[in-house]
């Protein structure tokens, strides 16, 4: 009977011979060094933050964005709102997702009921709510209406239904005269 080499691994990335000496073990196959690396974000990974998917490999922070549960409770800490799906990876699908993939019999957009964001006029959810206003904000739309900063509750300055930081909401509406300039003894009548 012939000798016959045992056959040679294949790296499922790039298809070439693995060697044990550069062979990195992970979803029952064996990987270069090199190919061992996260679907989106292409960190390099190891068998402590290594998550495979039908064949493919993804850090865990990856995985949780593209096939892990979105929404209310599931982010970085308790209560947290995780919406990451890596679009600045690539990704353009999620597996599961907040918004439902098929339109709801009977179910339009004017049909949510709940209060409304003053920004924008759409429906604020618990979870979008920006923290520290009494008036229903989207965290996204709650910010200086003149220099857009982000706000919060020690930092915002309310005026006829919009809200600004302390600085913009100074010098459009606050007093005018001398000593109420940007610097010391100016007149700023305007």
């Amino acid at each position: 009977m012939p000798f016959k080499p045992p056959e040679q691994a294949r790296c499922p990335k790039c298809g070439k011979s693995v060697y044990a000496a550069e062979e990195k073990v992970a979803a029952g196959q064996k990987w270069h060094k090199f190919c061992f690396k996260c679907g989106l974000c292409n960190k390099l990974l190891e068998s402590t933050n290594v998550a495979e998917h039908e064949g493919e490999l993804f850090c865990k922070v990856c995985h949780g964005r593209k096939y892990g549960p979105k929404g209310y409770g599931f982010g970085g800490g308790a209560g947290a709102l995780g919406m990451d799906k890596g679009e600045r990876f690539g990704n353009v699908e999620c597996e599961m997702d907040t918004k439902p993939r098929e339109q709801v019999v009977g179910a339009g957009a004017s049909s949510s009921t709940g209060p409304k964001c003053p920004r924008c006029g759409k429906t604020v959810y618990d979870a979008e709510r920006a923290i520290g206003s009494t008036v229903p904000w989207h965290k996204s739309c709650f910010n200086c209406k003149n220099c857009h900063k982000s706000l919060d509750s020690t930092t915002m300055a309310a005026h006829e239904n919009e809200v600004y930081c302390k600085t913009c909401y100074g010098k459009n509406f606050g007093p005018k005269g001398f000593g109420f300039g940007h610097g010391a003894g100016t007149l700023s009548m305007g």
